[in-house]
């Protein structure tokens, strides 16, 4: 038993170290880019947003377990909701910024790690990736090229940053879908699908819930795509 106990040990602990490192470096990076880059804080939130998703390829690499992801997005979930009010982690969130996009970003991922993880690991990736590289390249673009914008409700977008969001969304589900070895004639077709309705839950996000229903609409209509095709 202790021999059992120590080898599942090991084999979390190397994995878990690799990530946190990860983490780390994106943290000291997010924190030199806030203090060098002052007039752009959105870029530097950004980056986090982006560098974050990409964590789920190292978990998928390194085959960590569906408990460990969703307990790290429940931990994850209380200092995002922690530096909404505080100024834990400034160049993530800043006070007083309406905005709950964080929080359903850390909830997202562990819903999709909950559902999807164990047997449909894919999913779980599409589901955020296609928020962290779409929506986070949809901002970029839409902010320093958007040209064209029209509004959805209350909230301003530009046809820049919701091309940007497609296109986006559909190189990383169709690189995704190969990599789990679907390599059928409907790959790119799903991925059209998928990355449309992505793009147009992209649009609404008011008090960042696109956090929570691009990464879950996202992940379900691809996986119910998939099963039907």
């Amino acid at each position: 038993m202790q021999h059992l106990i120590t080898n599942y040990f090991n084999q979390s602990f190397y994995p878990l170290t690799i990530i946190f490192i990860y983490l780390a470096i994106l943290v000291i990076i997010a924190e030199v880019l806030s203090r060098s880059i002052t007039d752009d804080p959105e870029l530097t939130r950004k980056v986090v947003h982006i560098g974050s998703g990409n964590v789920i390829l190292l978990a998928w690499w390194l085959h960590i377990s569906t408990w460990i992801i969703v307990a790290a997005a429940a931990i994850a979930s209380i200092i995002a909701l922690t530096s909404y009010f505080l100024p834990i982690l400034p160049s993530i969130n800043s006070v007083g910024r309406k905005s709950l996009g964080t929080l359903f970003y850390a909830i997202s991922i562990g819903i999709l790690a909950a559902v999807f993880w164990r047997d449909y690991p894919q999913y779980t990736a599409i589901g955020i990736l296609v928020m962290a590289w779409g929506d986070g390249m949809a901002a970029i673009i839409g902010q320093r090229f958007g040209q064209h914008s029209y509004r959805v409700f209350d909230i301003n977008k530009s046809w820049e940053g919701s091309l940007a969001m497609a296109l986006t969304s559909f190189v990383v589900i169709s690189l995704i879908l190969l990599l789990a070895q679907e390599n059928s004639g409907q790959t790119w077709l799903i991925a059209g699908i998928v990355a449309v309705i992505a793009t147009a839950l992209e649009a609404f996000s008011k008090l960042g819930i696109d956090n929570l229903t691009v990464p879950l609409g996202s992940a379900g209509v691809c996986y119910l795509c998939s099963q039907l095709f």
